[in-house]
């Protein structure tokens, strides 16, 4: 039996409670809209309960691991330390768990109504839009509405109407042939964030953002790692001299980096004591587990009921123009679910841009090629703009002016040297450095410091116009600021 749930036509219904759906829900709510939210699991998705949130948490007991085992350089005593992986399991659960309970209630506090359940988006509803929130003839000329069907976790069926629809079911791991996933032996970043303790040994399959964090999180806790990536280099997309860093610390730290590889299969040993894997040209590692970490792919299956009239790629990306909208009038897909990329605070943005277009209001497209991007491990990573490569690729003639971290007395202080701040800037044809390209990072609190220098690369600024504002100084931030400077040809303690 199918029941119309709430008994009410929506303005807005979103299929999926994760970054790109939950801040489309409160977007919409705070601008008036009445929104029903579908989730089959908890709000927060990936990121809140299997990824971003509790990655960082693990990185954090990795970061005070390291710092607790060299006290004695800053004079305090405090002992070899251990780690009860168990704890920090717990402690990570902590800070998800008080971060779901807050976003429950803020949207339960926008009036959010969260049906829970999988969503299956039918087609046209076929009502009129009295009730709504939206005039059916004032801004955006919006269609009569759609139909979601809804799966209890019961199983009953219950049908969710309104005005616009939201597809924002998010992305699960991709696997690869010859690596079945059992939560034991092979690993997917799912089970690695459930994990009460950490195998001896580990490949980590994939030197991506994702691969590198675990990687990273891990030989710092004593596990002994073995990184596998198929492509030239680790860390693909990211600007060769920042790769480079990260690779050096890897292998400073005694992980086994093998790039330009591909990974044919493994066999385990008797007794479930681990397994072999093959790589490379008759190369093999013998590990206690395999995390395969080859990205992830959208989930869109089972959310589109034959003939809808959405359109879906080859590779199970939902396509979009560049405001969010399918080929369907009135139904938009943000997120994981779309071929941008696949980070929480872009999803945010698509849905704000969403119930922009939604409205009628004025809409800025993201600009994906100058979005911020945040790469955990140690030494972090962070950058936004063109790399240099890509920058020559483009055709533009450049000025790049570097400042190692190694200089910077705030870096010195804290104990953490590795790194560097890399500026791009179109030269022209002055031969003067003109507006800002990229700006790209690696070393201590990056993540933090990137506001700058997004800020810079999304303003189109120039070095002269940014060397203007004073960084204070001792700070680690202060190495953008001398890289500016340098650029402007008049440069400090950067020439």
């Amino acid at each position: 039996m199918v029941v119309t749930a709430e008994g009410a036509l929506y303005d807005v219904v979103v299929i999926g409670g994760g970054p790109g759906g939950y801040a489309t829900a409160l977007y919409g709510a705070s601008a008036g809209l009445s929104i029903a939210v579908i989730e089959r699991e908890k709000v927060g998705g990936t990121c809140l309960h299997r990824g971003c949130v509790p990655a960082k948490a693990f990185l954090e007991t990795a970061s005070v691991y390291r710092t607790v085992s060299s006290s004695k350089d800053y004079g305090v005593e405090a002992g070899q330390p251990s780690v009860d992986f168990a704890a920090s399991q717990d402690r990570k659960q902590k800070v998800v768990d008080q971060l779901y309970r807050g976003l429950s209630g803020l949207l339960k506090g926008r009036g959010i109504t969260v049906i829970e359940g999988s969503g299956t988006l039918l087609g046209p509803a076929g009502t009129g839009a009295s009730g709504t929130g939206i005039d059916a003839a004032g801004p955006g000329h919006g269609p009569t509405g759609f139909v979601v069907r809804v799966e209890r976790p019961d199983g009953t069926m219950a049908d969710v109407s309104g005005r616009y629809v939201v597809l924002a079911a998010g992305s699960v791991p991709r696997s690869i042939p010859g690596f079945d996933v059992d939560g034991k032996v092979v690993l997917t970043s799912d089970e690695v964030l459930a994990l009460t303790s950490l195998p001896a040994s580990v490949a980590v399959i994939g030197g991506g953002a994702i691969g590198c964090e675990f990687a990273s999180m891990m030989s710092d806790l004593g596990t002994q790692v073995t990184l596998l990536e198929a492509l030239p280099g680790i860390l693909p997309g990211c600007d060769d001299d920042i790769a480079a860093v990260v690779s050096r610390s890897f292998r400073k730290r005694g992980i086994a980096v093998h790039a330009g590889v591909q990974v044919s299969g493994h066999d385990p040993l008797p007794g479930s004591s681990g397994t072999k894997v093959s790589f490379g040209d008759g190369q093999s590692v013998v590990v206690d587990a395999v995390v395969v970490s080859v990205g992830r792919r959208p989930a869109s299956e089972g959310l589109l009921a034959e003939g809808t009239g959405v359109e879906v790629d080859s590779r199970g990306f939902v396509v979009v123009d560049q405001f969010q909208r399918t080929a369907v009038e009135g139904v938009f897909a943000v997120g994981d679910l779309i071929d941008t990329p696949q980070l929480a605070h872009v999803g945010f943005a698509e849905g704000i841009a969403t119930v922009k277009a939604i409205l009628g209001e004025p809409v800025i497209p993201v600009d994906y090629g100058k979005v911020p991007w945040c790469i955990y491990c140690h030494p972090e990573v962070a950058f936004a703009g063109l790399t240099e490569s890509a920058a020559r690729d483009a055709g533009y003639e450049i000025v790049v002016k570097k400042d190692p971290f190694g200089g910077n007395s705030r870096a010195r202080i804290v104990g953490e040297t590795d790194g560097l701040v890399k500026v791009i800037a179109e030269q022209l044809p002055s031969g003067k450095a003109g507006r800002i390209l990229g700006v790209h990072m690696v070393g201590p609190w990056v993540t933090e410091q990137l506001g700058q220098g997004y800020l810079a690369v999304n303003w189109e600024a120039t070095p002269d116009e940014v060397a203007q504002f004073i960084q204070p100084h001792p700070t680690l931030s202060e190495s953008f600021g001398e890289t500016v400077i340098a650029l402007t040809g008049r440069g400090l303690h950067v020439g």
